[in-house]
């Protein structure tokens, strides 16, 4: 990379505790951004929950104008127990996905030496794999409706919605990044072929013929319910995951778990021609707000990830580095309240050691 590089990066702290985990992943991003010689300029917005209870906005139609001229977004948690579920995770998560077109959910599913799993006999090199999710159809395209809602005959409709221009960018982003990963090229496609059989034809049919493009990539099918046994049992079998909207989203909560649970667990949302957010997988956990007692790294690994997708590996590496001398020398634990730390120090710790290595 040049000098004088320069980033703007819009940051949304969010709800709860968002807002403290997302301080001490720009900790990192400064400390990081010191040894690369390069810059980055931070703009804050107050969305969320606080916000939504003072005004009734979720997502003001000029933000998303503004946010749409940043090189990136950091978001910290969206979730206020004053706010009724759902208005802030479709008028605000689902609706930045959908207007930034951010058709990719990228999550590594990553454990790291000194965690504990709940996986019997699994160790890090076992659990070492990437889910790539379509994040703008699906179930979660919002189509559908009620008739007769609130009577004894009521019917409830959600149809998933497949097409083949989203389904096929999403896997030749899958398929591209299982090569640039460079690990042992496979990539699995996880659906549901035998009972959704119009959405995952579709899936299944896209996959077999771009994948004709990608020789050298083993290509692989497991239904849904065999990829949640298989990710308990063997873990190690999978290097890259491809899947629609709904089940991306419950095997990443899976995934996340396995790898030592929330804490350490991080995700983009990519619009690879566009503007990416980046986030800790772990809720707002509201009952923790202003304890300084929640664990920092997801929303550090988060910028990680940003960093890797703004082509700053280097950066990207010290910041992985920095976690793994954390999670294995310092920190008791990955829960809230049982680091053996406050969420400020781990911040610092992570900072410290970018700044010395």
């Amino acid at each position: 990379m040049g000098a004088n590089r320069s980033y703007r990066i819009a940051v949304i702290p969010g709800d709860g505790t968002g807002p403290e985990a997302v301080r001490e992943a720009l900790k990192a991003l400064q400390a990081v951004a010191a040894r690369e010689n390069f810059t980055v300029e931070e703009v804050h917005y107050d969305l969320g929950g606080e916000r939504y209870l003072r005004t009734q906005e979720t997502l003001p139609a000029s933000v998303v104008e503004e946010l749409r001229r940043f090189d990136s977004i950091l978001l910290g948690a969206i979730g206020h127990p004053g706010v009724k579920p759902g208005i802030l995770e479709k008028g605000l998560l689902l609706e930045l996905r959908f207007q930034l077109d951010q058709y990719i959910n990228l999550r590594p599913v990553i454990l790291y030496p000194g965690v504990e799993t709940p996986l019997k006999d699994k160790k890090p090199e076992d659990i070492d794999f990437v889910v790539v999710r379509e994040n703008t159809e699906g179930l979660y395209a919002g189509s559908g409706g009620f008739l007769r809602k609130g009577t004894e005959h009521e019917v409830a409709i959600q149809e998933s919605i497949n097409t083949r221009m989203g389904v096929e960018r999403c896997l030749r982003f899958a398929f591209d990044f299982c090569r640039r990963r460079g690990k042992r090229k496979k990539l699995t496609l996880c659906g549901k072929t035998n009972v959704l059989t119009y959405a995952f034809d579709l899936w299944e049919r896209a996959f077999h013929e771009v994948g004709r493009e990608y020789p050298d990539i083993e290509k692989d099918y497991a239904h849904v319910d065999a990829t949640c046994m298989w990710m308990i049992k063997n873990p190690e079998w999978f290097d890259v995951i491809v899947t629609d909207n709904m089940f991306g989203d419950i095997i990443t909560d899976l995934g996340a778990m396995i790898q030592g649970g929330m804490g350490i667990a991080a995700g983009g949302n990519l619009n690879p021609q566009g503007v990416s957010m980046y986030e800790p997988i772990g809720g707002s956990a509201p009952k923790y707000t202003g304890k300084n007692v929640i664990n920092p790294l997801a929303a550090i690994a988060a910028v990680q990830m940003m960093l890797e997708q703004l082509q700053e590996a280097s950066a990207g590496r010290r910041i992985e580095q920095a976690i793994r001398k954390v999670v294995s020398r310092d920190i008791k634990s990955l829960s809230a309240g049982h680091m053996g730390y406050s969420t400020s120090e781990v911040g610092d710790l992570v900072a410290d050691h970018i700044a010395t290595h």
